[in-house]
């Protein structure tokens, strides 16, 4: 087997200019040519580091058409792009999840989708207490903004009481605002907690804010429904010491991670070894997980021979 580029990539994405650089480094370096749409909130530092990238390109006497930046932010100049099927083999949103939407409806090109991380944590009846806390104060608080930060908590109704008097009050000092479901909401109460009763919205909702929606569970496959119906098929973790639980999780959850007593923040290029990431995709077909240099190659059977012949 030998691996090779997938060839031209659209790289559709929004405010944030580091992705600039790091998709075209990766592009680059796999092999593949990019044309890269930026935001309009960044333009000016996206030219400015295209030009430092032309540089680079110009001095190593390579392509210089290998790394593009389309510079008009003319919106139906993406739909355009989309359709061009004959000279793009792949297209890359990362963005908001209206943009994502967007662009998975209109293309005639594969997308690698990089959508929302409505990321949840288990914890199960049979979770190390103080383990637990750890790992659901670090999966909310440790970055707010990030696709792979814990949206929703999951507990067991066994446990919920002890989570509730360890773990509320240190969200609150956090700052982090408390979405309760209505089997948990007794329990803040007599604590003392200042919570919002959670909606059926809360539980479809991708914060990227200090807001955390709560729900107890009877047991893990209740946990795996709630995950299976409102999750994204990005980032999902249990906390338990039972085996044979955490293994029934890990079989029926479909998320590109599973997590089992870490935190859903390390759902990360970086921090699986693989370098720099161009995106998580929640796809199920070519790449799933953090996208770095392998997932932006394909590859191809060789078959080397001497006069062979099939009988």
């Amino acid at each position: 087997q030998m691996r090779g580029p997938l060839g031209v990539i659209l790289m559709i994405y929004e405010s944030r200019p580091n992705v600039t650089i790091d998709a075209g480094a990766l592009a680059f370096k796999s092999g593949n040519s990019i044309i890269l749409r930026g935001g309009s909130e960044a333009i000016h530092t996206n030219q400015a580091l295209h030009v430092i990238m032309q540089q680079c390109l110009r001095k190593l006497d390579l392509p210089l058409a290998s790394i593009q930046l389309v510079e008009q932010q003319d919106r139906q100049l993406i739909t355009e792009l989309l359709h061009l099927s004959e000279f793009i083999d792949a297209a890359i949103p990362r963005g908001g999840k209206a943009l994502v939407r967007h662009v998975t409806k209109v293309a005639s090109v594969p997308v690698i989708k990089h959508l929302d991380g409505i990321c949840h944590v288990y914890i199960d009846s049979a979770a190390d207490l103080e383990q637990a806390i750890s790992i659901a104060e670090n999966a909310k608080t440790q970055r707010y903004g990030t696709c792979n930060t814990m949206e929703t908590l999951l507990v067991h109704q066994d446990i919920a009481e002890p989570v509730a008097r360890a773990l509320l009050p240190r969200l609150l000092e956090h700052g982090v605002e408390l979405r309760l479901c209505t089997n948990f909401a007794p329990i803040a109460r007599e604590l003392g907690i200042v919570f919002t009763p959670a909606a059926e919205a809360d539980w479809q909702t991708e914060y990227l804010a200090p807001i955390l929606s709560c729900k107890v569970v009877t047991d893990v496959d209740a946990a795996i429904d709630h995950i299976d119906r409102y999750g994204s098929d990005h980032t999902e973790a249990i906390v338990t010491t039972h085996l044979p639980t955490a293994t029934h999780f890990l079989r029926n959850v479909d998320a590109s991670s599973v997590m089992v007593n870490a935190s859903t923040r390390f759902a990360d290029g970086f921090e699986y070894g693989l370098g720099a990431e161009i995106g998580i995709s929640t796809n199920r077909l070519h790449v799933r997980g953090p996208v770095g240099l392998e997932g932006l190659t394909t590859k191809k059977w060789v078959v080397i021979g001497d006069g062979h012949i099939r009988s």
